[in-house]
């Protein structure tokens, strides 16, 4: 991005995007947060997606055509994420739930959910 956006004011106009971008994703759970894990919060996802729209409306005339087009690009990516983000939460979800099934079958076998393969007592 930093060949396109030659000017030190248009690199910073971005930097503050990226920040607003990158807190959209971590609330919409597209990327983990510094411990490695991932978070939904609908709510502060809509916030910096709405920052983002409020400084694209602002702007407009202002940027020229290339940083329209990746602001604009940028915001409609978000949004399509944000609709998609609660069935992303429950695929999520039910595939840690499915891990912790595993996990619990490897250090408790004793007490864990298990299936029947081959049953020797069917003879």
């Amino acid at each position: 991005m930093d060949d396109i956006l030659q000017s030190e004011e248009s690199q910073q106009f971005f930097s503050l995007v990226h920040m607003l971008q990158r807190s959209a994703m971590l609330h919409l759970g597209l990327i983990p947060d510094e411990e490695g894990m991932i978070h939904f919060n609908l709510g502060e996802a809509k916030a910096a997606i709405d920052l983002l729209g409020t400084i694209e409306k602002r702007t407009k005339g202002n940027l020229a055509e290339i940083e329209e087009t990746l602001l604009r690009g940028l915001i409609s990516e978000l949004r399509m994420n944000f609709v998609r983000a609660p069935e992303r939460q429950k695929e999520i979800e039910a595939e840690m739930s499915r891990q912790e099934k595993l996990k619990e079958t490897f250090t408790s076998p004793e007490t864990a959910h298990s299936d029947t393969l081959i049953n020797d007592e069917e003879e």
